[in-house]
């Protein structure tokens, strides 16, 4: 897939800002920036909505917006994103312990770091960069 239409190619900085955090609007990002995550955005969406349904609470629905919002958070940084996948098949290959958690912490430094801006607010950070 080509960032470009999404991303500044020379600098992988995202120029697509931070979606509202609905599903709508993530769901849309994703279109653009991480097509191929878009089945397993509708699968996991359709759980979502059924748990809520059943539970009569919003907190599923909550929980899947904040972490497709934080995948959104990834993705709109290419350089960020391929560097997640490149660790992410690293880890998939480790065999020594002491790799395999300084990989988990790098993994998790970038997740946390994506998300900082919801934790913080509850919604994600509407920047441009």
């Amino acid at each position: 897939m080509s960032m470009t239409s999404a991303s500044d190619s020379s600098s992988g900085t995202s120029r697509l800002p931070q979606p509202a955090g609905t599903p709508e609007e993530l769901r849309a990002a994703l279109a653009v920036l991480a097509p191929g995550s878009l089945p397993v955005f509708d699968a996991e969406r359709a759980v979502a909505l059924k748990q809520a349904r059943d539970q009569v609470s919003a907190a599923p629905m909550r929980r899947f917006v904040a972490q497709w919002a934080v995948q959104v958070a990834i993705e709109r940084h290419p350089d960020r994103s391929a560097h997640l996948r490149a660790l992410e098949a690293r880890a998939a290959e480790a065999d020594d312990v002491e790799e395999a958690r300084a990989i988990a912490a790098e993994i998790g430094g970038i997740i946390d770091a994506a998300a900082t801006p919801w934790r913080r607010t509850g919604r994600p950070a509407r920047d441009s960069g």
